[in-house]
C-alpha cells in the first residue's frame, strides 16, 4: 500500500511531466504487471486512466478558472492534440469542453475578475 500511496503523491506532484507506467513501477520496486494490478486494487483504475482523468479535471478547472480555451487548457496539461483532448474530454465529462465550462461557470457563477473586484469594492 506504500508504494501505491507514493505513486499516486508523485502523480498528482507531477502530473504536468511526462509519466509512464515503467518509471512508476521501477520507481515503486515492482514489475510494470504487478505495478498495474497493485494500482488498480487501490484505486479501481490502471495507473494510464487516472493520470488522464487528473489531466482532464485540471484542465477544465483551468477552463472555469482561468478562462482558457480547451485548446489552451489541452496544451496546458499536455495534449499535443485538440482533437484527442475534446474527444476524452467529452468522454469524461459529457459535453464537449466549451459546454462544460460554460455550464459549470453558471453553475458556480463565477465573475469575471473585474467584475468581483468591483463588486468587492462597492459593499
Amino acid at each position: 500500500m506504500a508504494a501505491s500511496r507514493e505513486r499516486l503523491q508523485r502523480i498528482h506532484a507531477d502530473w504536468q511531466q511526462p509519466l509512464d507506467v515503467p518509471h512508476l513501477a521501477s520507481e515503486a520496486g515492482m514489475s510494470v504487471p504487478r505495478f498495474h494490478l497493485h494500482f488498480k486494487s487501490v484505486t479501481q483504475t490502471s495507473p494510464i486512466q487516472y493520470l488522464k482523468s487528473l489531466r482532464l479535471h485540471q484542465a477544465r478547472l483551468m477552463m472555469i478558472r482561468d478562462n482558457l480555451t480547451a485548446a489552451g487548457a489541452a496544451a496546458r496539461v499536455g495534449y499535443e492534440s485538440d482533437s484527442q483532448f475534446n474527444r476524452e474530454f467529452k468522454r469524461m465529462f459529457g459535453r464537449t469542453p466549451a459546454d462544460e465550462a460554460r455550464m459549470m461557470k453558471r453553475a458556480f457563477a463565477l465573475l469575471p475578475p473585474e467584475q468581483l473586484s468591483a463588486r468587492l469594492q462597492a459593499h
